[in-house]
């Protein structure tokens, strides 16, 4: 296991552990969830199942986001529509009324389609917190294992629960290969 650093004079920014098994990290962050630690995350090199569970993540709300962005994109469409043929420029064509909805059918599914693309783009930029052009934990040297065969575990600073001395130990406690504290970087 690592000391604590002697770079004192820069502030902590987080708890790194590593792991060369998956199973470890699952069970690992099944007793971090357990903890009640708030801020923290994993870092795989691939999907792990029941990685989600043992975080204690719920649905994601990206489909609401979704949702919302298609409803407005629909109403958008016909309200467009709707007063541009009956209101704006009423002309009947054909008999048919200012709300003939089949005539609508292909700018309502395009604009639907539309607003939910950009709602998921949008949506999901946001929920990941993207674009985000740096993070602590690329400040450690053995996280660039991450993207070949080692899995990590990361509790911030600004976790309420966190406090260096008692989250390294407890990070120790979860028998991993490797136990960092990562401190904040003059870039």
């Amino acid at each position: 296991m690592d000391q604590i650093s002697e770079m004192g004079a820069k502030p902590v920014a987080l708890c790194l552990a590593e792991f060369s098994q998956p199973e470890a990290c699952l069970h690992a962050a099944e007793r971090v969830r357990d903890q009640g630690y708030q801020k923290w995350d994993v870092h795989t090199p691939y999907p792990v199942h029941g990685m989600d569970a043992a975080m204690g993540l719920g649905d994601s709300r990206l489909g609401w986001i979704v949702l919302c962005f298609g409803l407005t994109g629909v109403t958008a469409a016909f309200s467009m529509m709707y007063w541009m043929n009956g209101i704006d420029y009423p002309l009947i064509i054909g008999g048919k009324p200012a709300d003939a909805i089949p005539s609508m059918v292909p700018i309502l599914f395009e604009l639907t389609v539309l607003l939910s693309a950009f709602g998921s783009l949008l949506g999901m930029l946001h929920l990941n917190k993207l674009p985000r052009h740096h993070h602590p934990v690329f400040y450690s040297e053995r996280f660039d294992q991450c993207s070949n065969d080692k899995f990590f575990i990361s509790i911030e600073a600004a976790d309420r629960q966190f406090d260096a001395g008692h989250t390294k130990a407890f990070m120790e406690s979860l028998r991993p290969d490797y136990v960092e504290l990562v401190h904040e970087e003059d870039r």
